[in-house]
């Protein structure tokens, strides 16, 4: 299913893509038995802090989407090695075949695609690309428990219909997740590794959030 508006804010992403710095880190350990060959999917790339991170520790076939033309310009200028595309209709990747993809990388995408359908979207379209048994690395935000966060999930509530659902001061529409969410999401995976992190935000915060490692089944039954 195609992302509304509110889940590309596409104009907001172009606007902030030479200025914003992303800081989930990429937990080296959890990677080191796959093959450096390995097709490599950066779905929400942004500028390709995380594709860059991959290809220092060897992996070869790097790919990158996003939907904002800003953040792919902006990775092209920094990062000439991994092939970057801009997502016209998202979440579909019409150019990457069934199957064709060994790892997914997901880092701090849910947080900004706020609608329930369209992150059940994103996720099967990732589903779709990855081959039996490739590996799927989510990396976002949990529900936090400061003052700050509490009052505006209330304040945003009534807008947005959704807990955690929440506008920035600087005009995004971001969502924190509780981990049952998260598990709901890649419910049709096989859980390899889950971890806590702290984490900057992208405007400065320390906040809580979740990695977690997820394997598509050998048999998906298609």
């Amino acid at each position: 299913m195609p992302e509304t508006d509110l889940d590309r804010q596409t104009a907001y992403w172009d606007a902030v893509a030479d200025t914003k710095r992303f800081a989930h880190p990429l937990h080296e350990p959890w990677l080191a038995e796959v093959d450096r060959a390995a097709a490599v999917l950066d779905y929400g790339c942004g500028y390709g802090r995380t594709l860059h991170h991959l290809e220092q520790l060897g992996f070869r076939r790097l790919s990158g989407a996003d939907t904002s033309p800003g953040m792919i310009a902006r990775a092209r200028d920094l990062h000439p090695a991994p092939r970057f595309e801009v997502l016209d209709e998202p979440p579909a990747l019409t150019g990457t075949a069934d199957g064709s993809v060994d790892l997914a990388v997901l880092f701090a995408v849910l947080t900004c695609v706020p609608g329930d359908e369209a992150q059940q979207g994103l996720i099967a379209e990732l589903g779709r690309v990855l081959a039996p048994g490739g590996l799927l690395y989510v990396s976002d935000l949990l529900l936090q428990d400061d003052e700050r966060n509490l009052d505006r999930y209330a304040r945003f509530a009534g807008r947005y219909g959704t807990h955690g659902v929440f506008e920035t001061g600087d005009g995004a529409v971001c969502r924190h997740h509780s981990a049952d969410r998260l598990a709901a999401l890649l419910a049709a995976f096989e859980t390899v590794h889950t971890r806590r992190i702290t984490v900057p935000t992208m405007n400065g915060h320390e906040a809580q959030g979740m990695q977690l490692l997820v394997r598509k089944p050998l048999d998906d039954g298609r």
